[in-house]
């Protein structure tokens, strides 16, 4: 399922691939939650795709916690 958010009448072009990754590596979105210190309001828009901005400290313990490269955590929206 992918909620592609509409911000200004502008469509995102890319989307976070956090819970794609997770399932693949059989871990759950609260495993990460606990590791990323960061409040669930904003880890929760932040892995739902209904965020516009990400913080590049957050980017990379997403790539150090899910063992991924940052270019993996993004998937182009066609």
């Amino acid at each position: 399922l992918v909620i592609i958010i509409e911000k200004n009448g502008v469509l995102p072009m890319i989307r976070l691939r956090v819970l794609d990754i997770l399932a693949e590596k059989g871990h759950s979105k609260y495993w990460l939650y606990k590791r990323m210190e960061m409040s669930y309001q904003n880890f929760n828009k932040m892995v739902n795709n209904e965020t516009f901005s990400i913080r590049f400290d957050n980017l990379e313990k997403l790539s150090t916690l899910l063992d991924c490269s940052i270019d993996d955590l993004f998937e182009k929206i066609e």
